[in-house]
């Protein structure tokens, strides 16, 4: 098996395991975890061989870029308090902790080699906590918190891991130096994705169809990640800027094809990157572990001590942060999202997991430094990072949903399902007062008109079957069988519409019957189904 073999491999486990750890109840990115260290043990399955430099360039921009999706501005302004305090004080905190550690205790650990150890094991993974939280029915502030750290903490992370490997490559380190280096970083950063976002902004308006779009926001994040670090500035802050204008300034009410498109895209995007990207860190784990099997026994005692300190620092951070956050939140008026009970900060404190980034990283560490030697502490780096994420992602990851099933912590549907409702309501009298704008403009026949305000108000129902009409109790029996006739109509519309469909496929195989017009035929069906 060839390397590329084996990549179309991992991208079908990806595929695959998301329906199987839906049926067993466990996230997807630890069981590609297994699933690679699984099939590194087999005899065939060759090492594999990706250049360090190349691995964040790949694997962040994209996953980062759809990570935004699903969130917003709006989101991460009201809660940048709790994002810093995690993203930001916690990766200085861990970092520190660690490197202090590791070098006490990794034999042969020079301190800016620790640091850079303490830099790329202290920011949780974003992708795997979305991703187990997201499938756990989890209290939406508690994703938002952990989105918005995820997202956030590797941009601290990655620029202090510069910091410390350039201390380690060069001999030599200055503090105000540093500090101009962190602070010039964000800066650019920030500076190059709002430019890129206008850009692509201004760009996708002039190309103006989906599928052009979709494939302009493909080369966006790659583009941003790209000239930032071209220009000393963090890729992943530049990349999250540029995403989060997209998302705030690109929205097309009427869009609706390239807004099916895009997220169609950016679906499918995400879960082959995971994918793979975890399925390659446990192909990687047999690697790293293989070539540091000399020196496992005088490591592993200095593993231990450092997952003990990166589990432990998050406990010991987040029990007094969550508790100052809520003796503040009752104080103030307040629309940010933090754990309410010590339940939902014991769960938000396991579902720290280390993962795609920490793994990246650490591949990443030059091979030499100035003058041609070898990279102090490089082969001890490598395996006590590997140790974490082992430890975190595998441990933590399998043991999540028991612990959230032991503790009691779940979403608030029926808050969920009063703002859907809310929003339907919403949607159904923007409807009516656009109608009856057009009204007072445009004679419309008296039946029209009432046809017409029918479909605004099965608009709502649509959305939110359950949604009472206008919130006035004498029309909610009303409104509950205009639901379940509507809901008998959308079944007998559903059949129909597939009628239509399969005709018109059928005819694709027709003599006389050109494909394309088949398929564009087609595809007006399909949009109109799903509106």
């Amino acid at each position: 098996m060839d390397q590329f073999a084996l990549l179309l491999v991992l991208l079908l486990g990806a595929i695959v395991m998301v329906p199987v750890g839906d049926r067993l109840g466990l996230p997807s990115p630890v069981l590609m975890t297994l699933f690679g260290g699984v099939l590194a043990l087999l005899p065939f399955v060759p090492n594999v061989h990706i250049p360090p430099g190349l691995i964040l360039p790949l694997v962040l921009p994209p996953l980062l870029y759809a990570s935004v999706q699903r969130t917003s501005w709006r989101q991460f302004a009201a809660n940048v308090k709790p994002i810093l305090l995690l993203a930001v004080a916690l990766v200085f905190v861990t970092t520190a902790a660690v490197a202090a550690v590791a070098h006490a205790v990794v034999p042969g650990l020079p301190m800016a080699s620790a640091v850079a150890l303490g830099a790329l094991v202290a920011p949780p993974d974003p992708v795997a906590a979305t991703a187990v939280a997201g499938r756990l029915g989890l209290p939406r502030r508690m994703v938002s918190i952990l989105e918005g750290e995820g997202l956030f903490n590797d941009v601290t992370a990655i620029v202090l891991y510069h910091v410390a490997v350039a201390a380690a490559v060069t001999g030599s380190f200055s503090l105000p130096h540093a500090v101009l280096a962190l602070v010039l970083s964000a800066v650019v950063a920030m500076a190059i994705g709002l430019v890129l976002g206008w850009l692509a902004n201004k760009l996708m308006r002039l190309v103006g169809d989906a599928t052009l779009q979709v494939g302009l926001s493909l080369l966006v994040p790659f583009a941003s990640y790209a000239l930032a670090e071209e220009l000393d500035g963090s890729g992943v802050l530049a990349v999250l800027t540029t995403a989060l204008y997209l998302s705030e300034y690109m929205g097309d009410a009427d869009d609706v094809t390239g807004r099916l498109a895009g997220s169609t895209f950016w679906t499918i995007v995400d879960t082959l990157v995971t994918g793979a990207a975890f399925g390659l860190i446990g192909l990687e784990l047999h690697t790293v572990f293989g070539t540091a099997a000399g020196a496992a026994g005088r490591l592993l005692g200095g593993a231990a001590a450092v997952v003990g300190v990166v589990v432990g620092v998050r406990l010991a951070w987040l029990l007094p942060a969550a508790w100052l956050a809520r003796r503040l939140h009752r104080r103030r008026d307040l629309d940010e999202d933090i754990p309410t009970t010590w339940r939902e900060t014991v769960v938000m404190w396991w579902a720290g997991m280390r993962g795609v980034a920490s793994v990246a990283l650490a591949l990443a560490i030059p091979l030499t430094v100035d003058g041609g030697g070898d990279f102090p502490g490089r082969e001890g780096i490598l395996f006590v990072a590997f140790c974490v994420v082992l430890a975190t992602l595998v441990l933590q990851g399998l043991t999540l949903p028991w612990l959230v099933r032991v503790l009691g912590v779940q979403g608030d549907s029926a808050a969920e399902r009063d703002l859907e409702r809310r929003l339907a309501l919403r949607a159904a009298k923007a409807a009516r007062r656009r109608l009856r704008e057009i009204e007072e403009t445009e004679e419309l026949p008296e039946e029209m008109s009432e046809a017409l305000l029918r479909r605004a108000y099965d608009l709502g129902l649509r959305i939110s079957p359950d949604m009472e009409a206008e919130s006035r109790p004498e029309r909610h029996e009303a409104a509950r069988r205009r639901a379940k006739r509507l809901h008998h109509v959308r079944r007998v519309q559903a059949e129909m519409m597939s009628a239509a469909r399969h005709e018109v496929l059928g005819a694709r195989n027709e003599p006389g019957f050109d494909p394309e017009v088949v398929d564009r035929v087609l595809r007006h069906l399909d949009v109109r189904s799903l509106r």
